[in-house]
């Protein structure tokens, strides 16, 4: 196990902010109109928003298999980051930018800790 959980934690913070400043920065025209036309196909924010979370699990799911050369920890990875977004939307935390970084690297890293614990993936 070593500390490949922290490598893996750390990489999907860079990744989220990456994906943030990307998508909010470089593409933001591209990515209102691509929002505009999935709510159109979906018809409901709640399903717009799920598309949205699911597409960034995409981002991250590409960016961490090729980082670690390893397409269960990209997809772990994209899982729960995408459970964690989910959950903190839901439940209704309101969180300033450094307490939402917090609480996913908290909640990545003790996933992570867990699964290799157990020897997964091998």
């Amino acid at each position: 196990m070593e500390i490949l959980w922290f490598y893996i934690a750390v990489v999907l913070a860079i990744s989220d902010e990456v994906h943030s400043r990307i998508m909010w920065g470089l593409f933001a025209d591209f990515y209102i109109l691509l929002a505009g036309v999935i709510k159109e196909s979906v018809a409901s924010n709640i399903r717009l928003w799920i598309v949205h979370e699911f597409m960034e699990a995409c981002f991250h799911f590409v960016l961490l298999s090729i980082i670690f050369l390893s397409l269960e920890i990209g997809l772990l990875a994209a899982m729960i980051h995408m459970a964690v977004d989910l959950y903190h939307e839901i439940s209704g935390i309101e969180l300033n930018p450094l307490g939402h970084r917090c609480l996913h690297f908290t909640i990545e890293s003790i996933f992570f800790i867990i699964l290799f614990a157990f020897g997964l993936p091998t």
